[in-house]
């Protein structure tokens, strides 16, 4: 299970970006230039000086900076940064005892390396602070890996001061895609642009080596405010007498400090404060969110002061990330969450809540809400029905509930929601009331919610359930994803999902939405609307994409030039193929900025696939496993090229080489089976598919293809227990339900066929479908 998500995740954001780049004759490391597009370069003057420059004039913010999670990202290796005991302990894991000790005065780990053998090796820097710290070693060619064993800094008293495996309760041996010497746990790659200023990951292709560079250790002022060169010289031209217009913006790359004066404040009657004037710039979220995003780089020359889509891929509330509801499952920062919020939407911005240079909340508890929320209204036991000494009283608790991550560390949810009890049975959501009344239903919870709150709350339609339904593609779930994305009154994150979404829903409405989405003034719905242009016929995909060729966001360039390398090139404008040559440019240099990765390789491989380059598509997958062997795309998409080609053989020896490193992925298994029945081969194939869906019951698809495989072997009975069992895990899955339905109607078991019948119409009251199955069982 672990090293299936694992893979798929790795994945994400990756498969959709298939660029026909050969087309234009652009190489791997080809050199960007597109005069034609609005320059968004922060000043090539202007460059890093450090912390120590502003100290001087900024002695208040740089006390408060000091200490902070920011100020501790990373450091050098000392007495005093090291955190964690070196004399000379011990750490079991899974029957793998790590020794760490000092040797003439280096920080040293006994652990298993990549081959596992028990190998020395010296700390070269100390990694975070809170809650825990971890410790970077240096592998050749300039790689850094995390030592997955921590350091929790957390005092004795709450659990800390003690070495934890940061996979617990799992053995990660060395051919593991999660073992520490993999990629998934290169410094270089996962980590480093965040924890560090003005770095660059430099990665030479050729060389297949780093030689990462940063002008400050950890997050300093120049992370957030830019190379602060020019507003020194500034500041001293002032102070020799010069007009303070002798530089534009005080020579900041760009001014976080809010310009119109706004304040919070409450109208008459209201128990909820308002912003003075609305917000105007996103500048600081934007900036924010470079790091606390779940996302990808897209360019190593940061630019201070735009849009997060100009620099990096960002996630939507994709699944295997986000529940369906939008609250975080995987570890995904707080970006997508906030672009949810009420919060957000009003006008409030991270500094409102978050002191920017401690980085801590300006007060703490409840007084912290009550600063816009009137504790006489929403600190009363009339509002949140519980004792006010307790948990149950604490806005946090209720609305941003937390999880818990590597072991130690609980974040809070920033899209500051009520809780949906009603909602967690069938979308498989937490909420805050059960998280607490552990002991208790979900229907304990709603009830309660009913009593205190009225039929309101629990009677409006939540954005969640519309992006469940999408994502199973249920033909109920279009209309309300067009309404959903057209909505201008919509948090942009929900919208933008939804968008994302209509990708499976092609048509007349999902096209006339589209159009409208691809000119919206926010670059995230656009972006949003050209990942899935690329699904509709090439005159539609021609109107709607060259338009966004010339687009100011770097993303939505990159995806219009995406979207058209899809269509045949006669049907582009003679006008517009120079712009689409300068996109594309633009992409391939993206993607190489990663080809330390074997998504990069994934994506070049899907690339010469639809070019018909089939060698270089074979090279590419092969480099992409090469890079890591447990990553399950490259060797399901490897024998997808081989189908093409009448060489299911090939793919078979694929699919098998990767059961024989990894034997319990159950995609592999699962294309495995679905080879075999092309091959005609019945019996080998339900073998796949029964260990794909005992592989993974979390995922329904599985059980149920296994089942209609049990069942046209004429095996129903053994379908019909394969179904029931996986209803248990998903009794809202419309697939099991109406195979439970129909195999049971044609064996004669037409008294279970009306239950699961009576479901479907109950969960799906508007799928003609459904009615009618009922109404032929019922007579």
């Amino acid at each position: 299970m672990k090293k299936e998500y694992v893979s798929k995740v790795l994945a994400v954001a990756t498969l959709v970006f298939v660029v026909l780049l050969s087309a234009i004759n652009c190489k791997r490391g080809d050199s960007v230039s597109n005069p034609d597009i609005p320059s968004i370069e922060t000043s090539h003057t202007a460059e890093y000086r450090g912390r120590e420059s502003c100290k001087e004039c900024h002695e208040k913010e740089y006390n408060l900076f000091q200490g902070s999670d920011h100020d501790m990202a990373m450091d050098t290796v000392n007495q005093e940064t090291v955190l964690g005991n070196f004399d000379d302990v011990t750490v079991t894991h899974f029957g793998v005892t790590s020794r760490f000790y000092m040797s003439d005065g280096k920080y040293m780990v006994n652990t298993e390396g990549p081959e596992g053998v028990m190998t020395d090796y010296e700390v070269s820097y100390v990694f975070g602070v809170r809650p825990l710290q971890q410790y970077l070693i240096e592998f050749p060619g300039g790689s850094y890996q995390c030592l997955p064993i921590c350091w929790d800094t957390r005092p004795a008293d709450k659990g800390g001061q003690r070495w934890f495996h940061i996979y617990r309760d799992e053995r990660i041996p060395p051919d593991d895609v999660l073992h520490w010497t993999r990629v998934t746990q290169n410094w270089n790659y996962m980590c480093a642009e965040c924890h560090s200023t003005n770095l660059h990951k430099n990665y030479s292709y050729s060389e297949k080596a780093y030689h990462t560079t940063w002008s400050e250790i950890d997050v300093s002022c120049e992370a957030c405010h830019g190379p602060g060169s020019e507003h020194i010289d500034w500041a001293d031209k002032v102070e020799a007498g010069s007009s303070p217009e002798v530089y534009p913006n005080m020579g900041l790359v760009v001014r976080l400090k809010d310009t119109d004066n706004a304040t919070w404040v409450f109208d008459p009657d209201s128990v909820t404060a308002r912003r003075s004037v609305p917000r105007q710039s996103d500048e600081l979220v934007q900036m924010c969110s470079r790091c606390h995003a779940r996302r990808a780089v897209a360019t190593e020359d940061y630019y201070h002061g735009g849009s997060l889509l100009d620099t990096h891929w960002p996630s939507l509330l994709e699944e295997d990330l986000y529940f369906a509801d939008g609250q975080i499952l995987e570890e995904v920062y707080v970006y997508a969450s906030f672009l949810q919020s009420k919060m957000y939407q009003a006008g409030v911005v991270c500094k409102d809540c978050h002191e920017p240079h401690s980085g801590k909340v300006y007060v703490q508890g409840n007084a912290l809400c009550y600063r816009c929320h009137m504790a006489t209204e929403y600190g009363s036991r009339k509002h949140h029905f519980h004792d006010p000494a307790k948990e149950g009283a604490s806005c946090f608790e209720c609305h941003m509930h937390e999880r818990t991550y590597m072991v130690v560390d609980p974040r809070r949810d920033h899209s500051i929601r009520n809780p949906r009890p009603d909602l967690s049975d069938k979308l498989g959501t937490p909420n805050a009331c059960n998280q607490c009344h552990d002991d208790k239903s979900t229907q304990w919870a709603t009830q309660y919610l009913r009593e205190w709150y009225g039929d309101d709350l629990l009677n409006k339609q939540h954005y969640g359930e519309i992006i469940w339904a999408g994502r199973q593609r249920y033909p109920e779930a279009h209309a309300d994803l067009l309404r959903l994305g057209g909505d201008r009154e919509e948090a942009p994150m929900v919208r933008a999902t939804a968008i994302s979404l209509l990708g499976g829903y092609p048509s007349q409405t999902t096209a006339d939405l589209l159009f409208q989405t691809a000119t919206d003034p926010n670059p995230l719905i656009r972006y949003a609307t050209l990942t899935v242009v690329q699904f509709a016929e090439p005159e539609f995909i021609r109107d709607l994409a060259v338009p966004r060729l010339r687009d100011t966001i770097k993303l939505v360039r990159l995806m219009a030039a995406n979207s058209l390398t899809a269509i045949p090139r006669n049907l582009i404008p003679a006008g517009s193929v120079e712009n689409l040559n300068a996109a594309l440019e633009e992409y391939n240099a993206s993607l190489m900025i990663n080809a330390d990765h074997p998504t990069t390789h994934l994506n070049f491989g899907n690339l010469y696939l639809n070019t018909g380059d089939f060698e270089k598509a074979e090279a590419s997958y092969r480099e992409a496993i090469d890079i890591e062997p447990g990553l399950v795309a490259p060797y399901i998409n490897l024998a997808d090229l081989y189908r093409r080609q009448n060489r299911d053989d090939e793919g078979e020896k694929a699919l098998k080489s990767a059961l024989e490193k990894y034997s319990d992925l159950a995609a592999i298994h699962y294309s495995l089976g679905l080879l075999k029945v092309r091959q005609g081969e019945q019996e080998e194939a339900l073998g796949y598919l029964e260990n794909a869906a005992r592989l993974d019951p979390d995922d329904p698809h599985y059980s149920y293809v296994y089942a209609i495989g049990l069942n046209s072997q004429q095996k129903p009975d053994e379908a019909l227990d394969i179904l029931k069992k996986a209803l248990q895990n998903h009794p809202y899955d419309r697939n099991i339900l109406y195979s439970l339905a129909t195999i049971s109607m044609e064996n004669g078991y037409n008294e279970d066929a009306l239950i699961h019948a009576k479901k479907l119409v109950e969960y799906y009251p508007n799928d003609a479908n459904y009615q009618q199955l009922m109404a032929i069982l019922s007579n």
